[in-house]
């Protein structure tokens, strides 16, 4: 049987505490990275609230559609809005 000595495996080379070793940094930085971001969303979703919506939301919606009715200026055919862009000129409603 072979014996394994206790002094063959007691080396001169002091070992080094964890956080010099590059490749733990790689293991631990990854998941820590995770962690503090969380916590920074976690901030933002604290201090910064989305605002709620107004009850009367769809009112509000209506009035917007009415104003928008009376435009009629997006709703120009393309042959006549790109004449109007070159000439000036505004072309009618048929």
């Amino acid at each position: 049987m072979n014996r394994i000595n206790n002094n063959d495996l007691d080396s001169d080379i002091p070992s080094k505490a964890w956080w010099h070793y590059g490749h733990m940094w790689l293991v631990v930085g990854g998941p820590l990275t995770v962690v503090v971001a969380s916590f920074v969303t976690l901030y933002f979703a604290i201090k910064l609230p989305d605002p709620v919506v107004d009850a009367d939301y769809y009112r509000k919606g209506i009035e917007i559609n009415k104003t928008l009715e009376g435009r009629h200026d997006g709703l120009v055919p393309a042959l006549q809005g790109r004449n109007h862009a070159a000439t000036g000129i505004k072309p009618t409603q048929p």
